[in-house]
């Protein structure tokens, strides 16, 4: 550990032996300091330890050390800065590998390595304290504003965002949920304070909730007719310090800053309602708009009640459901159960009703549990779906009567279901001891047995010397029994007419040497069975099999329908009167002590879901709120869903698109509109003053076109790195720039403690084991972690450590990460680092090849991704040229190694299926005897179909391509001598043939496509993910 993080330690050494003892109690490990190296990896999240501690492979010893592990860094580039003890390999099977990540210290100065060498051993506190604090850093804390000032500019009436300012995403998130509710909005922008005098006899707490309400109203003017890109709520959110302490201290949750938030904004109302009619909830506008009830009516020991309550967010179990429908079944009806199980009818049972439902329902989704083994909470990542129109007939106390018939009916049907499972389960589960079996199966061994040919004979002699062989060469019954599927293997196979063949006829079982004994039975078989006897027992046994057979079909049918009905029971169209339209989905990524919140909100006169993530407004689409939303996959997931009812969507949907926000601006008071005003001026002042710095600049930098990166390498003499290698190793600086920022928000602390380079050091530690940790996961058909960043690419690909690390530096150089001071002071420390890189410290030109091979896997994969979206859109000609490339970028790729690329067989494959599809299409054109089509029919064969096949058709040609290319010839060569084509359309076919049958004499060139860049990894690895749910059930290719 460096001196810099051993200085952050404080404390916290008793919470750190908790951590301790309950790992050892929950792993079983009793290395303190292999545990606590685990924790430190993890950040100090207790769940992630165990889970990087228990994984499968955590006890197999490592079979390579990567080049581009953290260890030999002596004599590299920032080697100069290591500790003598140079760390060794991260992997997650070696305990070792576990400490480097707490000795990694890349950025250490020499001073440091000596105070290092020369301190005591600090004790186990320090670390402590470092992982406790380390389990407090929020993923939300703001990355700062864009240093240009033109991209601070708003577009046009495009929504604005709300600037993040310390782990108030979950500010952002409500506010602009709530904002986008035309009648919250107008509520709000036409709130009118109470009198003066009225005032002065209010409470201390009222008079805040009126501040607060004029703070919220000004927020809402400015996200209407403001200039600016994004907002800044920093004065509203004061006002909230006398409900939260601190913004700063710990992540709000969405729900309790939602009940906190209309809670002051309803009082703000009722003070206005109070002059007219005092203490008249009903009155209040907040509580019309968000506020319904329902009633609750059971049997409780015999004896009925029924209540009325009002609800403003309706909480809803996420545990053991599948969607939102189940959810608030389960939330509507309690105690049914219970009075199945006990014999004294009604002992307990409640249900609910709505009795009113406000015009914006909201619903709260329990997704935190708190672990009582492990003492503290956790998040529940298990998938829930909800649909963009939820009807709520089947809910409200008017439905009662058919509703309750309806459950009945799901009732009966359940309790049939349940009867002809179990009778499916004895069926597929036969006997009577631990290992059970199908019954069919079961039967079907028993007649293979017994139409086994018994084993020959041998002589007494012979019969000691081959019974050792026999007993080895055959398999036994346990052997049998005991496959690690828990099943016998079938040996033999069906034929088509549904007997069974023997062993004897299967011709690709083993057989014996004829030289060997004499031939015996392969498997187990009776010793002596007559014609007769044989002869019954296969008639009995196969029309029993039959029987059985068919009867689990039967089962199976039935469970179907049952399972249809059910589904189905509800989609009534008396039940469909009362729809509400999914408005706004807030969403939660992370764990319960951390993470980031943003919202998905659906834009009614753009008629398309907006992504609001703090300061970034971005358009979506539902699949991504899916993919975000339902949870399952990954750690994000819906958190609090908003319906609007169709009343107040339609009223939304009716408003024009062009001009909607200035016409609410010109309706505003003309206090508001001044503000509005001001706040502008004030921006462009702001803009004009930095034009103006940003000209008195310009003299003093250098007029090359490489003079933003010359100050990275001043001092490296005359071997400074070539204008290539530095622009893409910007350009991959950029990229990963929204990770670096979160690397340094992270560090904050220890900026504040110890300054900027040891801010930089912890900064470039956590980044370097997170992105190591990333690189070593499994790569799934749906994830491919190289897209996220390039370390993780150099890592895979056992880059030297010296291109590892200078990659990584650059990324805290980049002059893109201007964010505010500590951001300005950290690139500045890493600069200066970069300046003490000399040539003889990395070799320049090896750094640039690996950036450009990185830049070429980045246009692969996008090339790859575009044309695969465009197939699955059957635009064939666009997707085919995308395919194309992507083949023949990644072969140059793959020539370096099986990592430097994509799957080989999956573009192929698509390139392949797409070439067959234009052809068809072709062909289509050309025989439809139309001359437009006919012509444009020729022209897709010529400029596409007849290229790519040349290309193609290389010696390493596979034979699914070989048969693929014969399949197009042979379709255009069966129109030769047709008779109902007249002469002009066979000349213009012996015109293209030659091409297409011979490979031409010339360069084969197909136009590149256009370039496509996506706005970051984010945006590539979704639309990664995306392409390959949708493909890899169809594909028969395994995508590595």
């Amino acid at each position: 550990m460096t001196a810099e993080l051993q200085a952050a330690g404080g404390g916290g050494g008793a919470d750190c032996q908790m951590l301790l003892d309950q790992l050892k109690e929950i792993t079983g490990i009793q290395d303190s300091s292999f545990l606590h190296a685990a924790l430190k990896a993890a950040n100090g999240d207790l769940m992630e330890a165990v889970t990087f501690l228990t994984e499968e492979n955590a006890q197999e010893p490592a079979q390579d050390v990567a080049a581009a592990e953290p260890s030999a860094w002596e004599g590299s580039a920032v080697g100069k800065q290591l500790p003598q003890n140079v760390t060794t390999a991260l992997t997650s099977n070696n305990k070792d590998d576990l400490r480097a990540i707490d000795t990694f210290t890349p950025l250490a100065s020499p001073k440091t390595q000596a105070a290092e060498r020369d301190a005591p051993e600090r004790p186990q506190e320090v670390h402590s304290a470092e992982s406790k604090s380390g389990s407090k850093r929020k993923h939300c804390e703001v990355w700062g504003e864009n240093p240009k000032h033109s991209d601070w500019r708003r577009v046009g009436d495009w929504p604005v965002g709300v600037k993040n300012i310390g782990n108030t995403c979950w500010f952002s998130a409500v506010i602009q949920s709530l904002f986008q509710l035309p009648d919250f909005r107008r509520l709000v922008l036409g709130y009118n304070p109470p009198e003066l005098e009225l005032q002065s006899r209010h409470t201390r707490t009222e008079k805040r909730n009126i501040a607060f309400m004029l703070e919220l109203q000004c927020l809402f003017a400015l996200m209407l007719g403001t200039w600016r890109k994004f907002v800044d709520p920093s004065v509203a959110l004061e006002l909230l310090r006398d409900a939260f302490r601190s913004t700063e201290e710990q992540q709000q949750d969405v729900s309790e800053f939602t009940h906190k938030l209309l809670d002051w904004v309803e009082d703000a109302f009722q003070l206005t309602v109070n002059a007219k009619s005092p203490e008249d909830k009903s009155e209040n506008p907040m509580v019309q708009l968000f506020y319904g009830t329902f009633l609750t009516e059971g049997v409780h020991e015999g004896n009925a009640f029924s209540k009325i309550e009002t609800f403003g967010q309706y909480p809803l179990q996420v545990n053991g459901y599948r969607d939102l429908n189940e959810c608030l079944e389960g939330a509507m009806v309690e105690g049914e159960m219970q009075e199945a199980a006990t014999s004294q009818s009604g002992k307990y049972r409640q249900e609910r009703w709505f009795t009113k439902l406000p015009p914006v329902l909201t619903f709260e989704l329990s997704r935190f549990k708190f672990n009582q083994s492990l003492g503290h909470t956790e998040k529940i990542h298990t998938k829930l779906e909800f649909p963009q129109t939820i009807y709520m007939d089947r809910y409200l106390y008017c439905s009662k009567e058919l509703i309750q018939k309806k459950r009945e009916e799901v009732k009966r049907l359940s309790e049939k279901l349940v009867i002809l499972q179990e009778k499916l389960e004895r069926y597929l589960k036969y006997g009577s001891g631990p290992a059970r079996f199908p019954l069919p199966d079961m039967i079907q061994y028993v007649l293979e047995f017994v139409a086994t040919k018994p084993a020959v004979a041998l002589p007494p002699a012979q019969d000691s010397q081959t019974t050792p062989l026999q007993s080895q060469t055959e398999p036994c019954v346990s052997d049998a029994l005991s496959q690690p599927n828990g099943t016998l293997e079938r040996r033999d196979s069906r034929t088509e007419d549904g007997a069974f063949s023997s062993p004897q006829q299967d011709s690709s079982a083993p057989r014996q040497p004829s030289a060997a004994a004499p031939a015996t039975s392969e498997h187990p078989a009776p010793h002596v069975v007559s014609e007769e006897e044989l002869n019954l027992v296969r008639t009995c046994l196969e029309r029993w099999r039959n029987e059985v057979e068919q009867d689990i079909q039967d089962l199976k049918r039935s469970i179907a329908r049952i399972n249809l009905s059910i589904e189905q029971i509800y989609c009534d169209p008396l039940l469909q009167q009362v729809p509400y339209r999914l408005h706004a989905v807030l969403v939660h990524e992370g764990q319960a002590n951390a993470g980031h919140y943003w919202a998905f909100i659906y834009d009614q006169p753009r008629k398309s879901w907006l992504k609001y993530n703090d300061i970034s407004v971005t358009e979506s689409s539902w699949e991504e709120v899916e993919r975000d939303s339902f949870g399952g996959l990954r750690n994000a997931s819906a958190y609090c869903l908003m319906y609007i009812s169709d009343k107040v969507s339609r009223s939304v949907a009716d408003a024009p698109e062009a001009g909607q926000f200035q016409k609410e601006v010109e309706d505003l008071p003309l206090d508001l509109r001044r503000f509005i005003q001001e706040d502008n001026w004030r921006f462009e002042h702001e803009a004009e003053e930095w034009e103006e710095e940003q000209s008195c600049k310009i003299p003093q930098r250098e007029p090359s076109p490489t003079s933003d990166s010359q100050d990275l390498s001043s001092e490296s003499g005359p071997d400074r790195p070539s204008a290539c290698a530095r622009s893409l190793s910007s350009e991959h600086a950029r990229i990963a720039q929204e990770q670096t920022a979160k690397a340094i928000a992270n560090s904050a602390d220890t900026y504040d403690r110890s300054g900027a380079e040891a801010a930089l050091c912890e900064a470039f530690h956590e980044e370097y084991s997170r992105l190591y940790l990333l690189s070593k996961e499994t790569p799934t058909p749906q994830n491919d972690a190289r897209l996220q960043h390039v370390l993780i690419y150099l890592l895979q690909n056992n880059a030297p450590q010296q291109v590892v690390e200078r990659t990584l530096l650059e990324q805290f150089a980049d002059k893109n990460l201007s964010y505010d001071e500590r951001s300005i002071n950290i690139m500045k420390v890493a600069r200066a680092k970069l300046r003490e890189i000399g040539p003889e410290d990395v070799n320049m030109e090896e750094y640039k090849r690996w950036h450009e091979d990185y830049s070429l896997f980045r246009k692969v994969s996008i090339y790859l991704l575009t044309g695969l979206e465009l197939y699955q859109n059957k635009k064939y000609q666009e997707s085919l040229t995308y395919l194309v490339y992507a083949y023949q970028s990644n072969t140059k790729l793959l020539q370096k190694g099986t990592k430097r690329g994509v799957s080989e067989s999956l573009i192929a494959l698509y390139r392949r299926n797409c070439l067959l599809k234009l052809n068809e299409v072709a062909a289509s054109m050309f025989v439809s005897c139309e001359e437009a089509r006919v012509t444009e029919g020729i022209s897709i064969l010529n400029e596409l179909i007849i290229p790519c096949m040349h290309l193609m058709n290389n010696f390493e040609i596979s034979r699914e391509d070989m048969d693929a290319i014969e399949v197009m010839r042979n379709r255009w060569c069966s129109y030769l001598g047709c008779e109902d084509m007249d002469a002009k359309l066979q000349m213009r076919l012996g015109e293209v043939l030659p091409r297409l049958l011979d490979c031409p004499s010339e360069v084969v060139v197909l136009k590149e496509p256009p370039k496509i860049r996506p706005n970051s990894p984010y945006d590539l690895c979704s639309r990664f993910a995306a392409v390959m749910e949708s493909i890899h059930g169809a594909s028969a290719v395994a995508v590595q």
